[in-house]
């Protein structure tokens, strides 16, 4: 008998890597390859099992490095290594092996990436200069004695361009005196103080340090214990300057994402608009203000060093409230599209806008098609299931729906009275794994408005970003069709000026 069992196990085995044999040799001739039900298309995903959170968004020598929170082991969270991918255009992504594995220090949570082109840590030389990644451990077996030190600061160096990386010899650099959540470095350079400054969320408030070295730090300032959302742990803290449209003046974003406490349940990313002197970040800003309104867009960072120095961001899309159960494999979640941030500042209040990279353009199928309209009470055949959708608006009630050809729908309402706009994903396919996926239609606010209201859809085979008045306003939904929405149907309202754009998908042929 444990001879049979011997022979089926090693049986098993030999099937596992004749099918991870199978996927590395569609990855290599581009025939089938993500192409399972529910598989993003022209979004990043892992080839397989779990990811969540971007790590290391960094820029370098021509190549945009994503680094994110992966199990290679399952499709629900585990020990945490950084999983790795890059791109030459934020949309054709190359997977990468493991960057980071957990040690005796503990799995290898979130943080950042920079480029330490002087070599002020020493790490590299001169004339090979080192990339320095900043991350979280988290040791579980502290954790389970009660003990509150067991999340500290570690950094890695590669000079190979990130290909390779070595653990810094004398880790943590930062440790830690008894705060339970103290983790996510996000680390920049400051021209002004010229100094590394490293950002830490303890529990729910920000801490701010300084460094000469990317090695030694020293604790600055915190904020935030009287500010914001804090219905939950604060997570994956950035802070970056932009300059406010119109007037030119620059004003500081720090985003802090927040588990749960999101304004339509679990997990959302909040940010502040304020000034940073190199010491302490401040802001007169009271009210609770989202960078993205859907259920579907958290633990989003920046990049460091970016070529031309717009701030592109990239998020998680998935929602703690029901991460670990959407029915997808052999992989789990997927990151929203980069998006171009900006600050406007209408009618006396900051707005952080978002939208996608300008070369998603670079995606599209065609020159497109353009419908002027008006468009009411009817069916728009889009002829594909991955498309960018733009129209106009000026009705006070708009409801339009994605469908397919199995009664399935995603519906949207926009109602210009009550300055809201919402999404109702409960007929939207596959919605039952988990009763808090599609339990309420989710609301977003929208206090200025204009007299015609501009709405762009991306949608891909289980994804909608809206971006609303050039991405003042932002929703992120997952869905998960039967079969991919391929019609636009206006129920109520009327639209002008509709564009559809159809994108070819990323991975491997057509």
């Amino acid at each position: 008998m444990r001879y049979s069992i011997l022979c089926l196990l090693l049986l098993l085995l030999s099937c596992a890597e004749e099918q991870k044999q199978d996927r590395q040799t569609d990855e290599e001739t581009g025939t089938s390859m993500y192409k399972e039900s529910h598989r993003p298309q022209f979004h990043f995903s892992p080839d397989e099992n779990w990811m969540n959170d971007p790590n290391g968004l960094v820029y370098h020598d021509g190549v945009y490095h994503l680094f994110y929170q992966y199990y290679p082991e399952d499709i629900v969270w585990g020990p945490m290594h950084w999983g790795h991918a890059v791109s030459k255009d934020l949309l054709h992504w190359e997977h990468k092996p493991v960057s980071l594995y957990p040690d005796e220090l503990g799995y290898i949570f979130s943080g950042s990436a920079v480029y330490d082109k002087d070599n002020t840590s020493g790490l590299g030389t001169a004339d090979n200069p080192p990339l320095v990644a900043v991350f979280t451990y988290h040791d579980p077996e502290k954790e389970k004695t009660g003990s509150n030190d067991h999340q500290t600061q570690g950094i890695a160096y590669s000079v190979d361009g990130g290909e390779s990386w070595e653990k810094y010899e004398g880790n943590p650099v930062i440790g830690n005196e008894g705060i339970r959540d103290f983790r996510d470095p996000k680390v920049f350079w400051h021209d002004e103080t010229e100094k590394w400054i490293m950002l830490l969320v303890a529990g729910d408030r920000l801490m701010i340090y300084n460094s000469d070295d990317l090695i030694s730090w020293n604790f600055l300032s915190e904020f935030g214990k009287d500010r914001g959302a804090h219905g939950g742990v604060w997570e994956c803290p950035d802070l970056f300057p932009l300059k406010v449209e119109p007037s030119g003046e620059t004003k500081w974003v720090l985003l802090i994402s927040i588990n749960p406490g999101g304004p339509n349940g679990g997990s959302a990313t909040q940010y502040f608009v304020g000034d940073f002197d190199g010491t302490a970040f401040t802001s007169e800003q009271q009210d609770i203000k989202w960078v993205d309104h859907g259920a579907d867009n958290y633990a989003g960072v920046t990049y460091n060093h970016t070529p031309d120095g717009k701030r592109i961001f990239i998020g998680w899309m998935s929602n703690w409230n029901y991460a670990q159960k959407t029915p997808t494999q052999p992989w789990r979640s997927a990151m929203t599209l980069p998006r171009e941030l900006s600050l406007e500042r209408p009618a006396d209040t900051y707005l952080l806008k978002g939208n996608p990279v300008d070369n998603l353009s670079d995606l599209y199928k065609d020159d497109g098609r353009n419908i002027p309209g008006p468009v009411s009470d009817t069916l728009v055949n889009i002829n594909g299931a991955l498309f960018d959708l733009r129209f106009s608006t000026t009705s006070d009630h708009l409801r339009f729906a994605l469908v397919n050809d199995q009664n399935e729908r995603m519906v949207f309402e926009f109602d210009r009275s009550r300055k809201e706009f919402l999404i109702d994903r409960s007929q939207s396919g596959n919605a039952d794994f988990d009763e808090q996926f599609a339990q309420t239609p989710h609301s977003m606010p929208m206090p200025v408005l204009q007299d015609t209201t501009e709405i762009r859809l991306v949608s891909d085979w289980s994804s909608v970003e809206l971006f609303i008045d050039g991405g003042r306003f932002m929703m992120t939904e997952q869905m998960f069709p039967n079969v991919p929405f391929s019609d636009l149907r206006v129920e109520s309202g009327e639209i002008h000026d509709l564009r559809i754009n159809l994108i070819n998908r990323i991975w491997g042929d057509e």
